[in-house]
């Protein structure tokens, strides 16, 4: 929810730059009056077919009272939205209230040369969340049969649209609160599009460089001579206005004057003069542009707000931007060899797909894999990521059948909502490695322009790991990872044979693979490889056979010595041999022979051909990296569970008690609710707090105990004593009225020293263990939803469990289970266990209430009782305030 605009202001905020379906870009905004001529010249150049099938008339031009109607609206009651490139209207779409203020009519005119680009259905999702702002729940549309390209707008929307028919126009009406199946339309849309954009970006018809140098060791030279030696499928053209040839070829003073199209422009120009390149590059009709250029972080606000500028100059002409200060982009397919960046040579063609941030940690990238001899399939450099990020190349990398792993090294996340969505789907494909600085979401580097969080480090964590992502600190471990993921297949299982020619080195490997929660199934210490090559090798390749056919056996780590006559490539030979043969995952550590880690090819034979070895020089590093494929294994074959609503549950009438609510609220003023308010907003979600009483007289305490029922407790209202026993902050068990009027009179004087705080007697209930529930709008992650063991435990040594909605079934499970004191929950030193499905269930609504609202800017729960039948909330702390719009929102748009 954001702050509503007033009648007639114009909403800004709803502007948007929008992926359409072919991959093109465009720029979403409210009409405005000055619109007028535009609209009447989008008029004047549809066909008079499509000015029919909008109006169900023909006219030839707009009157004056007609423009005026279509373009001064109110933004609440009258709506219309317009999406441009390069400024040229392409498409309207438009609502108006009706009679009934819950419904409106809803109505689209797309240009003739962009229909069938997804304009009608971006349109009709910003309309939707326009109008629910405003309290619409309903659309309702006039259709002629024959246009059966609007018909297929609302149908296809994912909406329950119900039809009639009748005098030769089809009605349509349905309610628009997003549903699971819209919200899976929404994303499918979006993926297939932003796959699309990058798609255009990476495997580009035609590449122009433009800044291209005769100079050596510039990087307009670097950047043409790596894109022409790397052997691109597609033509190359070099802008200079200053040059008649370079590299061998003719070249051109300006973009206009080449004689093709050209889709990607590199471009390689001083700082100043990037905004007038980009501007010829929109009017050339370039899609996509690599910008290698920096600058921009060492110029403070003005070079921020020049990268701002840059790229809503490209978007608003279609374009999407790598960059600035990018390293470039790869791409290895034969059908491309695409190197259009600083690296010295295309990559070896593979599996992996990379993505970077700063150039600096690009370079690194390609150094450690090209090292390792690991295959890329594409890599791309963002630099200071104003527009391509690595949500993008998810989106691109989930349907491009030549990446079978991906690493992202991410410095900075624009939008961790969406991240954990598309890191989650793309991980029950392909495994995903990444690597975040541990300041990451804290702090920005320098040029990236995102939120920062608020929440505990430990909650990007949390949401990586629900997500399936394989989580490491360095590049180095990223490769490492690479290195087996790349090329072995997944473990079935936590079980692990450790091979080696040394019985201290195999049990120091065996040690390090309990630590990293592998079972050591066998440990293989009688490897005599000094017995020469005819007889090693055969005895090697028996006992890791007959190892890898134990069934409780899923992987094997070969920690070597060096051996007199045995080369590595001969040992990685028998590796990959029994690896392939078994189905099964083998590392290699050859301790002393390899610096720094590499892979080692052998062949297995001429069907198979040759098959890459994760070999390492470091032990530590070859198990550290088998385990964390193991804990990726164990989440893909896991039973995610479902993403369900608990029963009972009402949205929509949160949503009504939060708006009169919020009504007066302003600013980011925080709001804490009374106990009644809050209580009735929680019921609406299933979520009963136990009552309580504040007083003044003993006999007015005596009256709440009889109205709340004995026995009673008799507690402080001070939030840092009303749960301490110790320090006389609570009083327990209370029978009867003359016990309550003795406890009261002796805990006031007790609480003397604390500045006598005013008390409150409520319900005794079952004893049980004390948890604490707290849920958070968090300016970057969106909603987090955290659970500890209340006390010591999340008080002193911060043990809590964080998790980022939505949450599924077995996020839930884990979230109570997660925190080291939760032991105590399970039956700890002969204590009866607690209702843990009770835990779940009470985790489960608050993470629903907080994901569905986040108006509710902070919900805690302190304490819960937990006990063998159930849970009870003693205490309820709920605060709202008007939200900030979330990053991952009921309707597509770009990040900005």
């Amino acid at each position: 929810m954001v702050d509503q605009p007033a009648d007639g202001v114009y909403p800004e905020y709803w502007e948007a730059d929008v992926v359409l379906r072919d991959g093109g870009t465009a720029h979403l905004r409210p009409i405005h009056p000055s619109d007028a001529d535009a609209v009447q010249a989008f008029h004047v150049g549809q066909s008079q077919k499509s000015i029919y099938m909008r109006f169900f008339a023909f006219k030839s031009r707009l009157s004056a009272k007609e423009l005026k109607r279509f373009t001064e609206v109110d933004y609440r009651d009258r709506v219309a939205l317009v999406i441009t490139i390069g400024g040229e209207i392409m498409g309207i779409g438009r609502y108006d209230r009706l009679d009934d203020p819950r419904e409106a009519e809803v109505a689209f005119n797309i240009a003739d040369a962009h229909q069938g680009r997804g304009i009608g259905s971006i349109l009709l999702e910003h309309l939707a969340a326009a109008a629910r702002e405003h309290g619409i729940r309903t659309f309702s549309a006039e259709v002629l049969p024959e246009n059966r390209k609007m018909l297929m707008v609302f149908s296809d929307a994912g909406y329950d649209v119900k039809r009639h028919f009748d005098d030769g126009i089809v009605s349509l009406e349905f309610n628009i609160d997003p549903t699971d199946k819209s919200r899976a339309v929404m994303e499918s849309r979006e993926h297939r599009a932003e796959a699309r954009s990058i798609q255009e970006l990476l495997a580009p018809s035609s590449v122009a460089v433009i800044g291209a140098s005769r100079k050596w060791g510039t990087i307009g030279y670097q950047l043409l001579e790596h894109i022409i030696e790397g052997g691109f499928t597609g033509p190359v053209y070099a802008i200079n206005p200053e040059a008649l040839e370079l590299a061998g070829m003719l070249s051109f003073a300006r973009l206009s004057e080449v004689p093709g199209p050209v889709k990607l422009a590199i471009i390689a120009v001083p700082y100043a003069e990037v905004p007038k390149v980009v501007q010829e590059c929109g009017a050339a009709g370039v899609k996509g542009i690599v910008v290698a250029t920096a600058g921009y972080d060492d110029d403070g606000e003005r070079g921020l707000a020049r990268q701002r500028e840059l790229v809503r100059q490209a978007r608003a002409n279609g374009m999407r931007v790598i960059g600035p200060a990018s390293l470039g982009i790869m791409n290895s397919h034969p059908g491309v060899s695409l190197n259009a960046s600083m690296a010295p040579s295309l990559a070896r063609r593979g599996g992996l797909g990379l993505f970077s941030q700063s150039a600096a940690i690009g370079v690194s990238l390609y150094a450690s894999s090209s090292r390792r001899r690991v295959g890329i399939s594409t890599f791309l450099s963002a630099g200071n990521r104003a527009d391509v990020s690595g949500n993008d190349m998810m989106q691109f990398w989930e349907d491009d059948a030549d990446t079978t792993a991906v690493g992202l090294y991410l410095e900075s996340i624009g939008n961790p909502r969406k991240f954990s969505r598309l890191a989650r789907r793309l991980a029950r494909t392909k495994p995903v490695i990444v690597a975040k600085s541990d300041a990451m979401g804290l702090g920005l580097p320098p040029g990236h322009a995102v939120r920062t969080t608020q929440a505990p480090p430990e909650a990007l964590d949390a949401m990586m790991r629900q997500a399936g992502v394989i989580r490491v600190e360095t590049i180095e471990q990223l490769m490492d990872v690479a290195q087996i993921v790349s090329s072995q297949p997944l473990p079935n299982g936590p079980g692990l044979a450790v091979f080696s020619n040394s019985r201290a080195l195999g049990k120091v490997v065996a040690d390090s693979a309990a630590k990293q929660g592998l079972g050591v199934e066998r440990i293989v210490t009688d490897v005599d490889l000094d017995a020469g090559m005819s007889v090693a090798l055969p005895a090697l390749r028996r006992s890791l056979q007959e190892t890898l056919a134990t069934h409780t056996v899923h992987a094997v780590v070969v920690a070597l010595l060096p051996a007199h006559g045995l080369t590595v490539e001969k040992i990685a030979a028998v590796l990959a041999e029994c690896s392939v043969a078994a189905g099964k995952p083998v590392v290699a550590a050859f301790s002393g022979l390899l610096d720094p880690s590499i892979y080692v090819e052998g062949m297995v034979g001429s069907e198979a051909g040759p098959t890459a070895v994760p070999c390492y020089s470091n032990p530590g590093a070859a198990v550290a990296a088998l385990g964390a494929v193991v804990r990726y294994a164990q989440w893909l074959n896991r039973d995610q569970g479902l993403f369900v609503e608990p029963v009972g549950c009402d949205p929509d009438g949160t949503h009504t008690d939060l708006e009169s609510l919020l009504e007066h609220v302003g600013g980011e003023h925080l709001v804490r609710l009374d106990q009644a308010a809050a209580s009735r907003l929680l019921a609406r979600y299933g979520i009963r707090v136990i009552p309580s009483e504040g007083f003044e007289t003993v006999e007015e305490a005596v009256a709440a105990a009889g109205r709340l029922g004995w026995p009673v407790a008799l507690k402080t209202t001070d939030p840092a004593l009303r749960h301490r026993l110790d320090l006389g902050g609570v009083r327990l068990d209370i029978q009867d009225a003359d016990a309550l009027r003795r406890n009261v009179l002796e805990m006031r004087k007790s609480l003397e020293r604390y500045g006598s705080p005013s008390l409150e007697v409520q319900t005794m209930m079952p004893v049980g263990q004390a948890c604490t529930f707290r849920a958070v709008e968090d300016p970057l992650l969106g909603p987090v939803v955290s659970f500890g063991l209340a006390g010591d435990a999340v008080n002193l040594l911060d043990d809590w469990a964080h998790r980022v909605p939505p949450l599924s079934g077995s996020d839930v499970h884990d979230l109570i289970r997660a925190p080291r004191a939760s032991r105590k929950l399970f039956g700890y030193q002969g204590l009866p266990a607690v209702d843990a499905a009770a835990l779940e269930d009470l985790a489960a609504r608050l993470t629903r209430l907080k994901d569905n609202h986040p108006e509710i800017a902070l919900v805690e729960f302190n304490p819960v009782l937990a006990g063998p039948d159930g849970v009870s909330i003693l205490a309820a702390d709920v605060r709202i305030a008007n939200a900030a719009q979330r990053t991952d929102s009921a309707r597509r748009a770009m990040r900005s």
